[in-house]
């Protein structure tokens, strides 16, 4: 009985040192992708700080949407961000060039966006496009003056959050893989206890 029970817990422990260590991973990128743009990008282009905490909130939520399990999984999230983020950039700043918010205007443009991306063979991603569509289009008309900026300022913050959780996952799956080596070269070697007693 003991054996079973030591089993499962040696079984569990390469799972919870996992879990944690992707876990932190995620709340450390998600930490970088925020000062990125917070504290470095911010500055940089002089923006408010409405806005440099709205793209550090975009930042952190991009890098939290692509970091997954295996670098492919990353990287399909990440074409689904940018295509999402891209399609909502286009619609939005057209939009915003020519009139100022109005809830029909978001209306149109959420269909407009889930129409396009349907007909491009990429539904899976229509419903990122229309959230983005959404925060892109509520946050124009919170701040009307530079309306047609939002876009811009939000496929940057797009661009940085995807780095970073591109790189984060890379990062992660490379010291699991070098945990798992170790691991199992070390639980390979006899147990060599105390000769003295």
């Amino acid at each position: 009985m003991d054996r079973q029970n030591n089993g499962q817990a040696s079984h569990r422990s390469p799972d919870i040192v996992h879990t944690v260590g992707d876990s932190l991973m995620l709340g450390i990128s998600s930490l970088i992708s925020y000062l990125l743009i917070t504290r470095i990008l911010g500055r940089t282009y002089f923006l408010s700080r409405d806005d440099e905490l709205l793209g550090g909130m975009w930042a952190a939520a991009a890098t939290i949407f692509v970091y997954r399990q295996t670098t492919q999984q990353s990287m399909r999230a990440a074409l689904s961000r940018l295509a999402a983020t891209g399609m909502s950039f286009l619609l939005c700043m057209l939009y915003l060039l020519i009139f100022p918010f109005s809830p029909l205007g978001l209306a149109i443009l959420v269909a407009i966006g889930a129409m396009l991306m349907s007909l491009l063979g990429r539904s899976e991603d229509v419903i990122t496009t229309g959230i983005t569509t959404v925060v892109v289009m509520v946050v124009a008309a919170i701040s009307p003056q530079h309306a047609w900026k939002d876009p811009i300022l939000r496929f940057i913050d797009t661009i940085v959050g995807i780095v970073v959780g591109i790189a984060a996952a890379w990062v992660s799956i490379r010291v699991a893989g070098w945990l798992a080596t170790n691991s199992i070269s070390n639980s390979s070697k006899p147990f060599q206890g105390n000769s003295a007693s």
